[in-house]
């Protein structure tokens, strides 16, 4: 429970330091029935002591087996409810563009020139060049709707104590599936269930004796295909949890220094300050790194689905 890599898993607790959130219990029956199920052995100090700094999660619909796996039921993860905070803050700030998009006047100020700017952009520069200036605007609600909550996923990753569901396989990959079923909706609307995927084998002028080849070349882009939208998945979780993973091994700088033996003032100061400084100049590149994100996984969709809906 005490494992410094589980910090960048999802679990059913958000993690704070241990001065602001004691755990009280003073007898076994008052820790949740599930966590003492998950582990029988431990006493009430013992358990006072892992679980301050550790704000469980409520489960009112699910019970989970542990704090960092579902059981029964309808679970509530910590990164489910970031992932909602995102959503309910995309709904609030793109309700109130609409409003005055929709009154008729121009949008003024750095809040919506802000957004106005991003939109823009993955318009005139991501959706219309991969997808076509005729079918793109068909698609910008769901290009839009990609980046920002990714975007934002990935910056709660920098909030100190919240989570980044982003770096979790099982957000990302969802999050491919919907762009692979636009791709197939979107090819099969266009040509038809059977012509999307003849559609795959690009136009070739063969003698009749190399007409085995067109199969084999369909199931290659078939795999293909399927293969990219993979590969879409892993891309993001990867990057975020490496950038994750060395924030993490530069500060544990700091706590191997200060847990030697031989160590002296000077060196743990000269390593104290080489982490925070490290530390910081790699939070900055982890914030570029979350627009760069945000703006790959959506490149990648529009043009998965421009190809889709153009001949191979």
């Amino acid at each position: 429970m005490a494992e410094p890599l589980l910090h960048i898993r999802d679990s059913y607790y958000f993690e704070v330091p241990k001065f602001l959130w004691h755990a009280d219990y003073e007898k076994l029956t008052d820790v949740p029935a599930w966590l003492r199920k998950a582990h029988p052995g431990y006493s009430v100090e013992e358990w006072n002591h892992e679980l301050s700094g550790k704000i469980l999660i409520p489960q009112p619909f699910g019970t989970p087996k542990n704090l960092y796996q579902a059981g029964s039921g309808f679970c509530s993860s910590r990164d489910m409810i970031v992932e909602l905070v995102v959503a309910a803050l995309l709904v609030c700030v793109f309700i109130r563009l609409a409003k005055k998009i929709g009154s008729g006047d121009r949008p003024k100020g750095r809040f919506a020139n802000f957004f106005e700017a991003f939109l823009e952009f993955l318009r005139d520069e991501v959706a219309r060049p991969a997808i076509g200036k005729h079918d793109a605007d068909r698609f910008l609600p769901l290009l839009w709707t990609v980046f920002f909550f990714i975007l934002g996923c990935n910056l709660m990753g920098l909030v100190p104590w919240v989570g980044n569901p982003t770096g979790e396989w099982a957000v990302t990959i969802v999050m491919a599936l919907v762009t692979f079923v636009t791709v197939l909706g979107a090819g099969m609307a266009r040509f038809g269930p059977v012509g999307f995927w003849l559609n795959q084998v690009p136009s070739m002028d063969l003698p009749w004796w190399l007409w085995f080849l067109k199969p084999v070349i369909w199931a290659i882009e078939i795999f293909g295909l399927l293969i990219k939208h993979a590969i879409l998945s892993v891309r993001l979780p990867a990057t975020m949890v490496a950038g994750h993973l060395v924030l993490l091994g530069i500060l544990g700088l700091i706590v191997v220094a200060g847990e030697a033996i031989n160590t002296s003032d000077f060196q743990f100061t000269i390593t104290a300050v080489i982490g925070v400084l490290g530390s910081a100049a790699f939070t900055l590149l982890e914030l570029f790194v979350s627009f760069l994100q945000a703006y790959i996984f959506t490149f990648l969709s529009a043009l998965f689905i421009g190809a889709a809906i153009h001949h191979h």
